[in-house]
C-alpha cells in the first residue's frame, strides 16, 4: 500500500460491537448515498411533524372559539329564559290591565246611557222654571195636591225618512184616509222643461199611514244645582254670544254685584238663556232670591231675570193604552190622522219639479185628493227627518 494514498476509515452502522472495515471509495460513496436518502427522509418527515403540529394548533383553536361560542350560546339561552319568563309576566299583567280596562268600559257605556236618557229631557226641565213672567187668569179647576209639580209636555217625534219617500200633510183627515185606502197611485209626470220630449209620463207611487210612539203619561224627577242659576231676559244687543257671555261672568264674577267666582257658562241656543255655575256653594241661592238684577252690559243696565237651573231624569213612562208598572217604559203606536207616506218614488225629476208634480196631483178631488197643508220629499239616494207636533186640530 502507498503510504501517499488517502484512507478513509468509516464505521458502517453494522460494525457495531464488530471490527471495523477497510473501505473502499465506491463503497464509501454507496454509504454517502444511503445517508444522503436518510437525510432527505428526515427532513421530509420533519416537514410532515411540523404541518401536523400547525394542523393541531388550528384545530386546538378552533376547539378554544367553538368552546367559547358554546359557553356564549348557554348565557344567550339563559338570557333568553328569563326574557321569555318576564314576557310571561307581563302578558299576564296585560290581560289583567285589559280586563279591568273593559269592566271599566262597561261601567262608563251604563253611565252614558244614564246621561244620554237625561240629556233628552234636561233642556226641557231647565227651562220651565224661567218662563217669561206673564199676568195671568186662573179659570181652572183646582188639582189634587198629589197631582202637583206635574209637567203638560207636547210630543216632538222625530220620523226618519228614507230616499225616493215623501210626506203629505192634508188640511183634512178624511182626504189622507181615502187616498191610504187607495194604496197605489199613478201620478202624471208630463210638466216641467226636463219632460219636454214626453207628452205623458207617469210613476207608480205607493200610500200608507204614518204611526209614531207615544207615551200616554210621562214622569220626570227634577234636581235643584246649588251652585248655578239661568239668566233669561236677555237683550238682543247684536254681538257675538261669547262676547255676552264674558260681560255677564264679569258682572256675576264681582262680589260686590253678590257673586263669586264663575266655574263654567253656557249658552242655550233654543231658549236664549245662559247658564252660569259658581265655583262654590251659597253664591246661587242670595242671586235667585232676588228674581230680577240690574246688569251692566257694555254702557247700559239691563233688567235680568235670575231662575234657580233645574235638571231631570225620566222616572217613569206609561204607555197610551193600559197603565204600566211603576218604573216601566212602554210606548204604543199613534197614527197621523192627516199624513200619508209615499214610498217607491223614482228618480226621473229634479227635487222641486217632482215635489210640485206629486203636489199637483193629490190635491185634485177627481183623483180622490183635496187641499195640501204640506208636503215633504226626499230624492233617491238621500235621506232626511220629519219632525212631528201635536196635532191642534
Amino acid at each position: 500500500m502507498d503510504p501517499d494514498e488517502d484512507f478513509i476509515y468509516l464505521i458502517a452502522p453494522g460494525c457495531v460491537g464488530r471490527s471495523c472495515l477497510e473501505l473502499t471509495p465506491e463503497r464509501v460513496r454507496q454509504e454517502i448515498e444511503r445517508c444522503k436518502e436518510l437525510c432527505s427522509a428526515l427532513e421530509q418527515e420533519h416537514v410532515d411533524l411540523q404541518m401536523a403540529k400547525e394542523g393541531v394548533e388550528r384545530r386546538t383553536q378552533e376547539l378554544r372559539k367553538e368552546g367559547e361560542l358554546c359557553k356564549n350560546f348557554e348565557q344567550q339561552m339563559s338570557l333568553n329564559r328569563d326574557e321569555e319568563g318576564s314576557l310571561q309576566a307581563s302578558i299576564c299583567l296585560a290581560k289583567e290591565e285589559q280586563n279591568r280596562l273593559m269592566q271599566e268600559k262597561q261601567v262608563l257605556q251604563k253611565k252614558l246611557e244614564e246621561v244620554r236618557k237625561r240629556v233628552l229631557w234636561e233642556d226641557l226641565a231647565t227651562m220651565l222654571p224661567a218662563l217669561p213672567e206673564k199676568k195671568m187668569v186662573f179659570k181652572g179647576l183646582e188639582t189634587n195636591k198629589e197631582d202637583m209639580n206635574k209637567l203638560v209636555l207636547t210630543p216632538l217625534i222625530h220620523y226618519p225618512l228614507p230616499g225616493g219617500s215623501a210626506l203629505i200633510t192634508f188640511e183634512k183627515a178624511e182626504v189622507a184616509q181615502r187616498i191610504i185606502e187607495a194604496k197605489e197611485h199613478m201620478v202624471e209626470l208630463s210638466s216641467g222643461e226636463e219632460l219636454e220630449e214626453l207628452d205623458r209620463c207617469r210613476v207608480r207611487v205607493q200610500a200608507a199611514p204614518v204611526d209614531v210612539l207615544l207615551p200616554s203619561a210621562l214622569e220626570i224627577g227634577l234636581t235643584r244645582s246649588s251652585r248655578s242659576i239661568l239668566v233669561s231676559d236677555l237683550p238682543s244687543l247684536g254681538i257675538p254670544e261669547e262676547t255676552l257671555l264674558d260681560k255677564l261672568e264679569l258682572f256675576f264674577s264681582k262680589t260686590k254685584n253678590g257673586g263669586g267666582e264663575v266655574e263654567s257658562r253656557e249658552f242655550l241656543d233654543d231658549s236664549g238663556q245662559v247658564v252660569l255655575t259658581f265655583a262654590r256653594d251659597g253664591v246661587a241661592e242670595p242671586l235667585i232670591a232676588r228674581g230680577h238684577m240690574q246688569v251692566l252690559i257694555g254702557r247700559r243696565e239691563y233688567k235680568l231675570k235670575i231662575s234657580p237651573c233645574m235638571s231631570g231624569d225620566i222616572t217613569n213612562l206609561q204607555h197610551r193604552a193600559v197603565a204600566a208598572q211603576p218604573g216601566s217604559a212602554q210606548l204604543q203606536p199613534s197614527r197621523c190622522p192627516r199624513t200619508v207616506l209615499l214610498s217607491s218614488i223614482p228618480d226621473v225629476l229634479g227635487e222641486e219639479l217632482m215635489r210640485d208634480s206629486l203636489e199637483i196631483h193629490f190635491q185634485k178631488a177627481s183623483r180622490g185628493g183635496g187641499e195640501v197643508d204640506a208636503l215633504a220629499y226626499v230624492p233617491a239616494g238621500q235621506q232626511a227627518v220629519a219632525v212631528f207636533t201635536e196635532d191642534a186640530g
